[in-house]
């Protein structure tokens, strides 16, 4: 395993720096701004616009700030989400006990909401709230199984096309483009030139967004059937 650090982004919000890559797992300009920005408002409140009920599946994990932002996002409303999220390599307690999201987002429940997304055993769907379901998937995305015609949304959340470059192939795209709901949509944070060809050639319909604070353009992504 990799050496890891937690360091403070821009915005006060905590993301995990490994030095042998010179990567980390959120923007340096603000990780809950980032997050904020492309997974919840372009895609989370995008997608759910016109459902009550939604299937959302995360690759990338990590530190599970999409989940807590999501779940956040789906209190005292009329929603029902089941959320599965793919990580390989799971975030240590130790490393949890330093990252500070739930005192830096204006929630009271934050705290437990985060307490319990790291808490929910792996491989197991659990309740998280009355009306979000979770299911911690300890696996790489190449290996995981996923059923057909079940996602809504998408957050694409890996390492950069630099870093990991092998989870941002055709092949990738493929399999999560089969495991998607017609109008599905996937939203992430790169927008290389390689990225937008490897999902055309998929079907994707694809999207320049302005980016959060530090980047330019983001990507949103939509199936559509020919």
């Amino acid at each position: 395993m990799l050496k890891r650090e937690v360091i403070k982004t821009d915005d006060g919000s905590s993301t995990i720096f490994i030095p042998d890559l010179n990567e980390c797992y959120h923007s340096t300009h603000g990780a809950i701004n980032e997050s904020m920005h492309i997974f919840i408002d372009a895609g989370f409140r995008r997608a759910i616009y016109d459902k009550t009920q939604i299937n959302i599946l995360e690759v990338g994990f990590g530190t599970g700030l999409n989940a807590l932002l999501t779940v956040i996002e789906s209190l005292e409303k009329p929603y029902s989400i089941f959320y599965q999220g793919i990580e390989p390599y799971p975030v240590y307690k130790s490393e949890l006990d330093q990252i500070n999201y739930p005192e830096k987002i204006n929630n009271s429940q934050s705290q437990l909401l985060f307490e319990k997304i790291h808490q929910c055993e792996w491989e197991t769907p659990q309740p998280n709230t009355v009306n979000f379901n979770l299911l911690k998937t300890q696996q790489k995305i190449e290996e995981v199984k996923l059923p057909d015609n079940s996602f809504d949304l998408v957050y694409f959340d890996a390492f950069a096309p630099t870093v990991q470059p092998d989870l941002w192939q055709t092949t990738i795209f493929e399999k999560i483009f089969r495991s998607m709901r017609e109008g599905g949509i996937l939203v992430t944070y790169s927008c290389k030139g390689d990225v937008k060809r490897a999902m055309k050639a998929c079907g994707f319909v694809i999207e320049k967004l302005p980016g959060p604070t530090g980047k330019r353009e983001f990507l949103r992504a939509t199936k559509v059937i020919q």
